[in-house]
């Protein structure tokens, strides 16, 4: 029996680097490879269920071409945004069914097929068809930038207490995605040097200095909690099994909890169309008017500047305003003949 499941082992190995790769076995070696270790790797694993169902576990590779590839897209564009609605909940009216965005296509159904595809004819030396992937990745509509007034901060700011308002405020400053100050921790900060670390995307780390107001909020919070930055004061005793919360103690923030801080924060600051992560754009914005996109892109931590150009309005607005400041002069500048000349000796002599 031992050697049999031995057999079975070596050979469910070898499947795995064999030319004619399956998309079974060539999900499982990217898995192991690459997709356990993404940030959000329970999203790749859901991409890569979804991929074996529509194509077939046992579909080889070298099968996989523009026109299945083709289909595939039009399928995924073709079905529908899960309901939100909650059972035994009544509502006035239907909810309307929404199908998949463009962005969502392509984040859940080519993208993932492609890096897989590419990473096995690269990589692993597997047989793979032609594909252009530039034919079948949609077009997604430019990311909005949404800036907030001084006004409306302060207004949202209002609504908010108990260590979500710190970590808002924290955003507003620095320009941090929400999961990197979620798990921004003591380790990663240095008051002595004036910087903190925080982990982006593809679990990338980037060095951010410190302003008065950032040294300030973080001196704050010590104290509160040996490992996290960030806590919130719970607002009641929750019992939930070996865990639980006490009113009035710290606990650290969570994602959840922070949506829902924001999510009921802004209508009642009266503000409209804003999101948590307008505060990235709002930190963003402010620092280009100050300085440039270099300085932009290294603060927000995008690879490409060309990513960073989104935020080039501000410098539209910029100028602007010196347009707007330009007036005529009292007297003409053309510059005499006499006056030429005379700059002339001024260099002779020099």
């Amino acid at each position: 029996m031992k050697r049999e499941e031995a057999r079975a082992i070596v050979k469910a190995e070898a499947a795995l680097f064999a030319p004619d790769l399956t998309l079974l076995n060539a999900t499982a070696r990217y898995w192991q490879e690459v997709g356990q270790h993404h940030e959000n790797a329970s999203n790749t694993l859901w991409s890569m269920g979804w991929l074996k169902d529509h194509f077939g576990e046992s579909i080889l590779l070298q099968e996989i071409d523009d026109s299945k590839v083709a289909t595939m897209v039009a399928k995924r564009r073709g079905e529908f945004v899960p309901s939100q609605r909650k059972p035994g909940r009544k509502y006035k009216t239907p909810e309307a069914r929404k199908r998949v965005s463009a962005a969502t296509v392509n984040r859940t159904a080519t993208q993932p097929l492609r890096e897989i595809i590419l990473r096995a004819g690269a990589l692993w030396g597997a047989r793979t068809a032609t594909i252009d992937w530039s034919k079948h990745l949609l077009p997604e509509p430019k990311e909005r930038v949404r800036e907030a007034s001084s006004g409306e901060e302060a207004a949202i700011m209002a609504e908010l207490a108990r260590g979500y308002d710190v970590a808002v405020e924290f955003a507003f400053v620095n320009g941090c995605r929400r999961m990197e100050i979620l798990g921004l921790e003591w380790s990663r900060v240095d008051f002595f040097g004036r910087q903190f670390t925080v982990i982006g995307k593809g679990n990338k780390s980037r060095v951010i200095p410190m302003t008065k107001r950032t040294f300030e909020i973080l001196w704050a919070q010590q104290n509160y909690h040996a490992e996290k930055v960030f806590t919130y004061v719970a607002a009641r005793t929750v019992k939930m099994g070996n865990r639980g919360l006490i009113k009035g103690n710290r606990y650290p923030l969570t994602e959840a909890g922070l949506k829902i801080a924001m999510r009921r924060a802004v209508p009642k600051a009266g503000v409209k169309n804003f999101h948590f992560h307008d505060t990235r754009h709002t930190a963003a914005t402010r620092v280009l008017r100050n300085s440039n996109l270099k300085v932009v892109q290294q603060l927000l931590g995008h690879e490409d500047i060309k990513t960073t150009t989104k935020y080039a309005h501000a410098m539209m607005d910029d100028v602007l305003r010196a347009m707007e400041a330009a007036g005529p002069t009292e007297s003409p500048t053309e510059t005499a003949k006499t006056d030429i000349k005379a700059l002339k000796d001024i260099g002779k002599a020099g």
